[in-house]
């Protein structure tokens, strides 16, 4: 792919969540340092570059989170699973630190047998 191609395949996105439970079910800690599914009618690929800006709850700080596209939820999924991507954490501090509060907020729903958007 060249470099125009990649910048193309670029994009920057948001998400607010509201509730724990929300959190828990978008969470994607079985990544390699950890994601998060992001609901989206956009069309993806694997590998695709991806910023967002994630509110969580009352916080009006926004965690900034560069990652790659590592899961796709087609419109069609099986399951009635809601249409998506999930974004696989990079390995930069500001990602690091979004994973390490994700965890604290959700903490005892961590390990959980609940339903997420994923598995």
């Amino acid at each position: 792919m060249s470099d125009a191609q990649m910048q193309n395949r670029r994009s920057v996105l948001s998400l607010a969540v509201n509730s724990k439970s929300v959190l828990y079910a978008a969470f994607m800690p079985f990544l390699k340092g950890g994601g998060i599914f992001l609901p989206t009618n956009r069309s993806y690929r694997l590998g695709d570059e991806v910023f967002l800006l994630l509110q969580l709850m009352d916080d009006p700080a926004k965690l900034p989170i560069q990652g790659t596209v590592a899961w796709v939820t087609p419109a069609d999924a099986q399951g009635g699973k809601q249409q998506g991507i999930g974004l696989r954490f990079g390995d930069d501090e500001s990602s690091k630190s979004a994973r390490a509060k994700i965890e604290q907020v959700i903490g005892s729903y961590l390990g959980s047998s609940r339903q997420t958007h994923t598995l």
